[in-house]
């Protein structure tokens, strides 16, 4: 029965394969859609947005994986059950240990290889992207101006174009600095070019002029025929991102640096989190066990298995909400830490135990089948 075990191992893993690649593919597309603002708002490139948009995937893979298995184990299980490989296997003495072992082996895998990325690769994925997000967001050249509309890229700054060019090229420009409360400059300018200087972005305004109020009252109007705004200060106000707890590795989320004030402040978030991704790859097993018994925990059917299978798959959905649930309890209250691992745990037993004290049926028509 090596020779079955093998075989039913083999099929498994591919239809995992191609299982969770589908899968993957939707999660790109629902997050490339998400990230869309990217283009639109921020106008960066498209390398910049599939960058972030694959770095985005291992936090998702977590999700995904176990998903991908349960579907596969379904619909492999049930073909295999439905074309009497199963029955004709078991008819010959195979146990239904036997027809299970090959199913967790790939399961236990699976897990193994969710554990990696919960630790390793996607919090260095996650920093990566927050990295990039917050690149692309103080990129003033590309938040600075939008085509006949007012904007903010900044504190204090209002910017105004009638038009702008496919070369970056502004005509009718309009800029408001408030330096102070209530006190400001207003430049106004016939055209406008984003460059560099000595490595510093500056906008360079030309034929324009500038009104300010001096304290006493008095009004200042002057004209340039060209002015340089140094836009330096506010690249300043962009602050680099505070690193979140999906983005740090297990080390800082069990003993947070003393100076790290955020992470001071959430020690019981991050805590929660480091437990649930341990926690999380033991849901390909308990997922495994669902699609086990959804398929061949009871007697053998032509009609199929699709009643059985709608409530075992409204139950495995339910264990993995509870895990959701007890990994935000648990960010509140650490006790509750605990019942992170007990879901699973409770949802492979609650499944894989009756499937596997259950009497072995073998049908001796299905045997002479076989024989003949």
């Amino acid at each position: 029965m090596k020779l079955f075990e093998r075989y039913l191992f083999r099929q498994l893993a591919v239809s995992t394969f191609w299982a969770v690649a589908a899968l993957a593919g939707v999660g790109v597309l629902s997050q490339s859609l998400s990230g869309l603002e990217l283009i639109v708002d921020q106008r960066q490139s498209g390398a910049v947005f599939l960058k972030i948009t694959l770095l985005a995937m291992p936090k998702m893979l977590a999700l995904i994986v176990p998903l991908g298995l349960y579907v596969a184990a379904l619909i492999t299980l049930n073909r295999m059950q439905a074309e009497q490989e199963i029955i004709v296997a078991q008819a010959g003495g195979l146990s239904r240990w036997g027809v299970a072992s090959p199913a967790l082996r790939l399961a236990t895998w699976t897990a193994l290889f969710i554990l990696v990325v919960n630790l390793w690769v996607s919090p260095l994925a996650s920093r990566n992207m927050r990295a990039e997000l917050n690149a692309a967001r103080a990129d003033l050249a590309a938040a600075l101006v939008r085509e006949g509309q007012f904007t903010n890229p900044a504190k204090g700054l209002t910017v105004y174009a009638q038009e702008v060019e496919r070369g970056g090229l502004m005509h009718n420009l309009f800029i408001n600095h408030e330096e102070k409360q209530g006190e400001g400059v207003t430049y106004t300018a016939r055209e406008g070019l984003l460059s560099k200087r000595n490595g510093a972005p500056v906008l360079i305004m030309k034929d324009g002029s500038t009104q300010r109020f001096e304290e006493r009252g008095a009004l200042v109007y002057l004209t340039f025929q060209e002015y340089v705004f140094d836009l330096r200060p506010f690249m300043a106000m962009s602050q680099a991102p505070t690193t979140k707890a999906a983005d740090r590795f297990m080390s800082e989320l069990l003993n947070p640096h003393p100076k790290d004030v955020w992470g001071q402040k959430n020690r019981e978030a991050m805590l929660a989190e480091a437990h649930g991704r341990i926690a999380s790859p033991l849901y390909a097993l308990t997922f495994m066990a669902f699609a086990i018994s959804a398929v061949l925990g009871g007697g053998f059917s032509r009609l199929g298995y699709a009643k059985r299978i709608a409530w075992v798959s409204a139950l495995a959905v339910f264990f993995r909400i509870l895990g959701f649930v007890a990994q935000e309890a648990a960010s509140n209250s650490p006790s509750l830490n605990p019942l992170q691992y007990a879901m699973p745990v409770a949802g492979f037993a609650l499944a894989f135990t009756p499937y596997l004290i259950g009497k072995v049926r073998r049908p001796k028509r299905a045997f002479a089948e076989a024989k003949s």
